[in-house]
């Protein structure tokens, strides 16, 4: 633990509070791509299933818990409590492209090939791409709303974040995991646009708009 892997991990949990808040005070979906949060789900579903085999610490186990469950609670509040103000037209991603090419990636590089490792480096490959729905989505409809915004800020800099972790783990422990920093790399390239966009528009109280 260092004060990196905190920030991140507090990011990553403001990112989820803030889409769970919203979908629940507006009783709405809208601009949320659901297939982005079933990736997420397998995402975590995947990486965790060693809360069943290994104990870390309390808060590692507690925060590997509200992922898992906060993840399902999403789709849930997605595909069934608010499904009528999902937006099927626009979240058309097909997300076989990124979750067959992840299996494959993970049955090909991986640290040992064993089914909880193997699983971990699924969740690492997936997590990188996952977001890719959630941007088409909003580059098809052209906007978001600003908690949306928000919400997709909180998630991008817990990875980056965490990328600052892995160098100052390489630093101070001369440890570091390949797998995750290049999938970290490409994860928080895929954000470059919007954060531009976040932080030029956003933050002045504009509206954030992606070219569709």
């Amino acid at each position: 633990m260092n004060i990196f892997r905190l920030l991140a991990d507090l990011s990553h949990l403001l990112a989820i509070i803030i889409l769970l808040i919203k979908i629940w005070k507006t009783r709405s979906c809208a601009g949320i791509s659901g297939k982005s949060q079933i990736l997420f789900a397998i995402v975590y579903t995947a990486r965790y299933l060693d809360l069943l085999t290994t104990f870390v610490s309390a808060y590692n186990t507690i925060m590997k818990i509200v992922f898992i469950v906060a993840s399902y609670a999403t789709v849930y509040l997605m595909y069934v409590k608010f499904k009528a103000t999902y937006d099927h037209n626009h979240d058309t991603f097909r997300i076989e492209f990124l979750l067959i090419p992840s299996a494959i990636l993970a049955l090909l590089i991986n640290r040992e090939f064993t089914v909880l490792e193997v699983l971990w480096t699924f969740s690492i490959y997936l997590e990188s791409v996952a977001i890719l729905p959630q941007l088409f989505l909003v580059s098809k409809t052209g906007e978001a709303e600003s908690i949306t915004s928000h919400y997709l800020f909180a998630l991008g800099s817990y990875r980056g974040l965490y990328l600052l972790n892995w160098i100052y783990r390489y630093i101070a422990e001369d440890h570091y995991e390949l797998i995750a920093i290049v999938a970290g790399v490409i994860q928080t390239v895929l954000y470059c646009d919007f954060f531009y966009l976040y932080i030029t528009k956003v933050l002045k109280g504009k509206k954030l708009q992606l070219p569709a």
